[in-house]
């Protein structure tokens, strides 16, 4: 709560011109509502060196989904997840691709939740391609289920951070809630749904196809993917890479870029992406070179 106490900067002029515009958006966030985190700061501080923190204040202070947990507000931490939320919103399909820790899959679930908590939809659909690291499902043990249950693992941890376990599971025996692997959306038609097709990147170019045109009167759609990592076998493409060039200009579809800056994991995952990113163009360099 603000008391009306001051803060001192101390540091070269523009570092404490910095810091000073920071904490004076940050100010008007926390009197909008917000509660910030150490997390936060990394973003606010960026901002403010590129010299647009004004407005930092509106992607903080506003929650952006009712209906869930009581202790866990779904807001945005940066404008990439801002203008994430805002696409979702406002269009029937939304495709986002960034990197690891930008909470692609979060926000999609923490909007289908709402979506269907305050009833705009009828039930949600999660779903993801089961792509295997070198083996195949039929060596695994178990049924069927549990040979896909360690795919979609992430899709229950979202869902169980915005819905309490025991809520959560008998949505799931109702089948308002629907998690299965994206192969078990052939031949179907979704109405009234909320659909979030994850870790797209490892689609094929004809199942990302089959998905899109599963979506019937009054449903919306998220994809979610990291172009980066594709897992699909060496010379197959990747669906969300081709959806992404094919539909990039049509009406009605949100095409959302997250970035390094987006990401809002422990600080250390940000640090590891530009490692990656460096070794890459090193390579990349290197074979141009030889």
């Amino acid at each position: 709560m603000d008391r009306g106490a001051k803060v001192l900067i101390q540091g070269d002029d523009p570092d404490a011109a910095v810091v000073g515009k920071m904490l004076a958006e940050m100010l008007v966030a926390v009197r909008n509502g917000h509660t910030p985190t150490v997390s936060d700061v990394p973003f606010a501080l960026s901002e403010a060196r590129d010299n647009t923190p004004k407005g930092l204040s509106n992607v903080y202070g506003t929650a952006q989904s009712r209906g869930l947990r009581s202790e866990i507000a779904i807001k945005p931490r940066t404008r990439g997840q801002a203008h994430y939320l805002d696409a979702i919103k406002s269009h029937g399909v939304t495709m986002v691709i960034g990197p690891a820790g930008t909470g692609k899959t979060y926000l999609a679930m923490a909007a289908a939740v709402s979506a269907l908590l305050n009833k705009e939809v009828n039930r949600l659909i999660l779903t993801r391609p089961a792509v295997e690291a070198g083996e195949s499902l039929g060596f695994l043990p178990g049924d069927l289920q549990q040979k896909v249950n360690p795919y979609l693992r992430p899709l229950y941890d979202a869902l169980y951070a915005m819905v309490d376990v025991e809520r959560a599971r008998k949505m799931v025996e109702r089948e308002v809630i629907e998690v299965a692997p994206l192969a078990f959306m052939r031949g179907r038609t979704l109405n009234n749904a909320f659909a979030i097709l994850d870790e797209a990147q490892n689609t094929t170019p004809e199942q990302m196809k089959m998905f899109l045109t599963r979506l019937g009167e009054g449903s919306r759609a998220v994809v979610t993917g990291d172009v980066t990592q594709i897992d699909l076998p060496r010379g197959t493409k990747s669906g969300l890479v081709e959806a992404h060039r094919i539909l990039k200009h049509t009406e009605g579809i949100a095409i959302v870029h997250l970035h390094r800056n987006d990401v809002v994991r422990h600080p250390l995952v940000q640090n590891i992406i530009d490692a990656y990113e460096a070794a890459e163009h090193r390579a990349a360099h290197d074979e141009a070179q030889s």
